[in-house]
């Protein structure tokens, strides 16, 4: 659902971004993780290992749609279960092998996984702070935030976008997932750009979007 469509306060029209975004010079879709990839474990569960790993209905179709469009698609996921001992950095390299994997099958691939395996206060790599970011544009040197996009489910996500002066989705999740939300949630979903229920909801306009931009007529 778009903003705006269920809130009376901000309401705008939702295919158009509160920071001026042109979204036909999107070239960089940050994702987070859990809840926006695969559904969210109850508050206080972690991801250990692929068998845990339920990828969201629609969540290929949506990367696939964006490497189509020549999008480079980045996962960036806070990973404190590794500080708390619960699983390792390699556990985590495997479940996205593995992931890579599931997406091969659909014709799609992600570009790039960055996580933060830290305890709270701990470093500058968990989201919100920018380290990921930094991390990130290493390797893809013309990473800019102009040209990005992050789509998450919790206020790290919305915040770390915002500021970085990246345009922010914040994704609804069904039923269950709200359920599971982190706290803040309702924050995230009012200080987002644009909200959707689903990744591939988000995708189809922001695709949508783009195309209606670029086919569109220059003023003169």
């Amino acid at each position: 659902m778009r903003d705006g469509e269920k809130h009376g306060v901000d309401c705008y029209d939702g295919r158009v971004s509160r920071r001026s975004f042109s979204p036909s010079s999107l070239n960089t879709v940050f994702l987070d993780r859990d809840g926006v990839l695969n559904r969210k474990l109850p508050e206080g569960e972690y991801v250990t290992a692929w068998e845990h790993f339920d990828l969201l209905p629609g969540a290929a179709e949506a990367i696939v749609k964006l490497k189509q469009a020549g999008m480079r698609v980045l996962v960036i996921s806070n990973q404190r279960g590794i500080a708390l001992g619960l699983y390792r950095a390699e556990d985590v390299d495997r479940i996205h092998a593995q992931l890579q994997k599931e997406l091969e099958t659909h014709g799609a691939q992600i570009d790039g996984f960055y996580f933060c395996p830290h305890d709270k206060e701990a470093c500058n790599c968990r989201k919100p702070l920018p380290g990921l970011f930094q991390q990130a544009q290493a390797q893809f040197p013309d990473i800019q935030p102009e040209t990005s996009v992050m789509i998450g489910d919790s206020l790290s996500d919305i915040e770390f976008g915002r500021n970085l002066n990246m345009t922010t989705i914040f994704i609804e999740g069904d039923t269950n997932a709200r359920e599971n939300r982190k706290p803040g949630a309702q924050k995230a979903a009012e200080i987002a750009d644009l909200r959707f229920d689903t990744l591939i909801d988000a995708v189809d306009d922001l695709l949508g979007t783009a195309e209606k931009a670029a086919s569109a007529p220059i003023q003169s």
